[in-house]
Protein backbone atom coordinates (compact mmCIF):
# COMPACT_ATOMS: atom_id res chain seq x y z
CA UNK A 1 0.00 0.00 0.00
CA UNK A 2 2.86 2.24 0.61
CA UNK A 3 4.80 1.73 -2.44
CA UNK A 4 1.49 2.37 -4.23
CA UNK A 5 0.75 5.86 -2.81
CA UNK A 6 4.35 6.69 -3.38
CA UNK A 7 3.85 5.53 -7.36
CA UNK A 8 0.25 7.52 -6.56
CA UNK A 9 2.17 10.89 -5.36
CA UNK A 10 4.80 10.89 -8.12
CA UNK A 11 2.28 10.66 -10.78
CA UNK A 12 0.70 13.69 -9.55
CA UNK A 13 3.44 15.75 -8.95
CA UNK A 14 4.77 14.88 -12.81
CA UNK A 15 1.45 15.79 -13.77
CA UNK A 16 1.43 19.08 -12.03
CA UNK A 17 5.24 20.20 -13.03
CA UNK A 18 4.15 19.37 -16.79
CA UNK A 19 0.85 21.91 -16.36
CA UNK A 20 2.94 24.95 -14.61
CA UNK A 21 5.77 24.54 -17.12
CA UNK A 22 3.84 26.23 -19.81
CA UNK A 23 5.48 29.92 -20.25
CA UNK A 24 3.86 32.94 -19.69
CA UNK A 25 2.43 35.27 -16.82
CA UNK A 26 -0.20 33.65 -14.92
CA UNK A 27 -1.26 36.97 -12.74
CA UNK A 28 -1.50 38.97 -16.22
CA UNK A 29 -3.55 35.98 -17.47
CA UNK A 30 -6.06 36.58 -14.65
CA UNK A 31 -5.94 39.85 -15.51
CA UNK A 32 -6.60 39.81 -18.82
CA UNK A 33 -9.65 37.33 -17.86
CA UNK A 34 -11.17 39.83 -16.03
CA UNK A 35 -10.89 42.21 -17.65
CA UNK A 36 -11.71 40.73 -21.21
CA UNK A 37 -13.90 37.62 -20.51
CA UNK A 38 -16.26 37.81 -17.76
CA UNK A 39 -18.41 40.23 -19.57
CA UNK A 40 -19.22 37.11 -21.61
CA UNK A 41 -19.03 34.71 -18.57
CA UNK A 42 -17.43 33.93 -15.23
CA UNK A 43 -15.40 31.45 -14.12
CA UNK A 44 -17.97 28.92 -13.48
CA UNK A 45 -17.69 28.05 -17.69
CA UNK A 46 -14.13 26.94 -16.89
CA UNK A 47 -15.19 24.32 -14.40
CA UNK A 48 -18.16 22.38 -15.87
CA UNK A 49 -18.18 19.02 -15.62
CA UNK A 50 -19.41 19.04 -19.68
CA UNK A 51 -17.09 21.76 -20.68
CA UNK A 52 -16.31 21.86 -24.07
CA UNK A 53 -12.22 21.65 -23.56
CA UNK A 54 -10.66 18.39 -23.85
CA UNK A 55 -7.04 19.59 -24.69
CA UNK A 56 -4.05 21.95 -24.72
CA UNK A 57 -5.55 22.49 -28.46
CA UNK A 58 -8.65 23.19 -27.92
CA UNK A 59 -7.96 25.74 -25.20
CA UNK A 60 -5.52 27.72 -27.50
CA UNK A 61 -8.75 27.70 -30.33
CA UNK A 62 -11.27 28.42 -27.83
CA UNK A 63 -9.48 31.36 -26.53
CA UNK A 64 -8.87 32.21 -29.66
CA UNK A 65 -12.65 32.36 -30.93
CA UNK A 66 -13.21 34.00 -27.77
CA UNK A 67 -10.87 36.94 -28.01
CA UNK A 68 -12.79 37.47 -31.09
CA UNK A 69 -16.22 37.54 -29.16
CA UNK A 70 -14.48 40.02 -26.60
CA UNK A 71 -13.57 42.17 -29.98
CA UNK A 72 -9.99 42.25 -28.24
CA UNK A 73 -6.89 42.06 -29.83
CA UNK A 74 -4.27 39.87 -28.01
CA UNK A 75 -0.49 39.90 -28.07
CA UNK A 76 1.29 36.99 -28.80
CA UNK A 77 2.76 37.48 -24.80
CA UNK A 78 -0.83 38.35 -23.76
CA UNK A 79 -2.43 35.06 -25.33
CA UNK A 80 0.30 33.16 -23.42
CA UNK A 81 -0.40 34.29 -20.47
CA UNK A 82 -3.83 33.54 -20.66
CA UNK A 83 -3.13 30.42 -21.55
CA UNK A 84 -0.80 30.03 -18.86
CA UNK A 85 -3.37 31.47 -16.44
CA UNK A 86 -6.15 29.63 -17.51
CA UNK A 87 -4.42 25.70 -17.54
CA UNK A 88 -3.07 26.47 -14.20
CA UNK A 89 -5.93 27.51 -12.89
CA UNK A 90 -8.76 25.44 -13.81
CA UNK A 91 -7.93 22.90 -17.05
CA UNK A 92 -4.10 21.29 -15.71
CA UNK A 93 -3.25 20.00 -19.47
CA UNK A 94 0.07 18.63 -19.84
CA UNK A 95 2.26 20.84 -22.26
CA UNK A 96 3.11 19.67 -25.59
CA UNK A 97 4.83 22.56 -26.31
Amino acid sequence: MKSFLSVLASMLLVSMAQASSLPGDSANGKRLYDTHCTECHDTSVLSRSDRAVQSLDQLREQLSSCSHMANAEFSADETRDLLKYLNDEFYHFASDR
